[in-house]
């Protein structure tokens, strides 16, 4: 008997993206099912609701440019400096690529690719865009048990207890990856080594100077916390759009935990498990299921309309090394 094939990567990359849109799309279809059209759309209507959208479409944008000075700070741990004008174009093009294109690749590909023409590394450029990502996942479990502190009767609610399983294990699997990233025995010992497994010795130099120098972590978290602060809070004025009021320690707490469980590569973007957390959370707290799905798909629909403002920097490219190094 023959053996199989080989798949092509292009088409194993092809089958993962198809059966994200499955999932999203079932999840979907599931909540959808279960909502009436009277609660997904709001009941009052004024000029409140306008500027609480234009509010959260500005919020978002904002965002995508503190989320650039996040990698700013993160690069300098490494000993180089880029211009915060440019990773500002960078994070747009790759938030362009991860949100609005079909793209198997990723916005974060899309950005070790074009920042490593500015540090003049790929291995480094790669660890900074890794330990960026990571600084969120220090960030958003902190966040989650401030909500709780800011509005203690959440604990009395159903299913608010998931929110606190979801921070603590996200602390704890993060905890696990900062151990093995900064014990030299694991991931130290590719440090020096020529191939791809650099790359996870420069996480480790990365780790090891952050822990050397509380000034470069704290500007690191500092902009993390600003960076989660400001998507909440885009993502605040998506209730106000959908006519949702609750406490704002609900807010924080649970818009938090579920911006940590989104990132599971399960759904396209996210679709579906938002939403579905949204729902999870709220009803308790006398929320539709319909007013629940209505401000997961605002907030999808608000980063996708941001997105769209990286096509540009992603149409011209990064071909000019402007990389300075730290004096």
């Amino acid at each position: 008997m023959a053996p199989a094939a080989p798949v092509h990567p292009r088409h194993r990359r092809g089958l993962r993206l198809a059966l994200r849109v499955l999932v999203s799309a079932v999840l979907i279809g599931i909540l959808v099912s279960r909502i009436h059209f009277d609660d997904f759309v709001p009941r009052r209507h004024g000029s409140g609701t306008w500027w609480f959208l234009g509010a959260g479409i500005a919020l978002m944008a904002v965002s995508f440019v503190v989320a650039a000075w996040r990698w700013q700070r993160v690069i300098a741990v490494f000993g180089h400096r880029v211009p915060l004008r440019t990773l500002v174009k960078h994070s747009l093009a790759g938030q362009f690529v991860g949100n609005v294109l079909p793209s198997t690749v990723g916005g974060d590909v899309l950005r070790v690719s074009r920042s490593s023409t500015d540090i003049g590394d790929t291995t480094t450029a790669f660890a900074a865009v890794l330990l960026e990502r990571l600084t969120g996942f220090v960030v958003l479990p902190l966040l989650v048990f401030v909500g709780f502190a800011l509005d203690p009767s959440l604990l009395d609610t159903k299913r608010s207890g998931l929110a606190l399983v979801i921070a603590v294990v996200t602390l704890v699997a993060l905890g696990v990856v900062l151990f093995l990233a900064g014990h030299p025995r694991a991931a130290g010992r590719f440090a020096e080594h020529d191939n791809w497994m650099r790359a996870i010795g420069a996480v480790h130099v990365g780790v090891d100077r952050l822990r050397r120098d509380p000034r470069d972590a704290a500007g690191a978290l500092v902009a993390a916390t600003a960076y989660q602060l400001t998507v909440i809070s885009s993502v605040y004025c998506a209730f106000h759009v959908v006519d949702v009021r609750v406490a704002n320690g609900a807010v924080l707490a649970f818009v938090a935990a579920v911006a940590m469980a989104q990132v599971v590569p399960i759904t396209l973007g996210g679709l579906g498990v938002r939403e579905g957390l949204l729902a999870l959370f709220l009803h308790p707290l006398g929320v539709s299921t319909g007013q629940a799905v209505a401000i997961g798909l605002l907030w999808y629909g608000i980063l996708l309309l941001v997105s769209l403002l990286g096509a540009p920097a992603f149409a011209v490219g990064h071909r000019h090394r402007t990389r300075v190094p730290t004096p």
